[in-house]
């Protein structure tokens, strides 16, 4: 697969995901991704967004106004 901004090739790769809420900013760290080796574009399989989805639904109900959490090695 190419990257959809400039064509260039994917790779298999980990990437920080950063989310900014009101009032808190949530970082998942070590996400499986495919980034392209020309733009450094990030895109992710339906399986990690999903993933990414709960662990935020997740951290956002308990996290203060930074939280960093490691993506899980295994998705559940």
């Amino acid at each position: 697969m190419n990257c959809f901004m400039c064509k260039g090739q994917l790779e298999q790769s980990t990437t920080d995901h950063v989310v900014k809420l009101k009032n808190c900013i949530i970082i998942v760290k070590r996400v499986p991704c495919e980034k392209c080796r020309q733009c450094g574009e990030t895109y992710y399989s339906d399986e990690v967004a999903e993933q990414l989805e709960k662990i935020v639904d997740k951290v956002k109900a308990v996290a203060t106004e930074i939280a960093v959490v490691n993506y899980p090695d295994r998705v559940a």
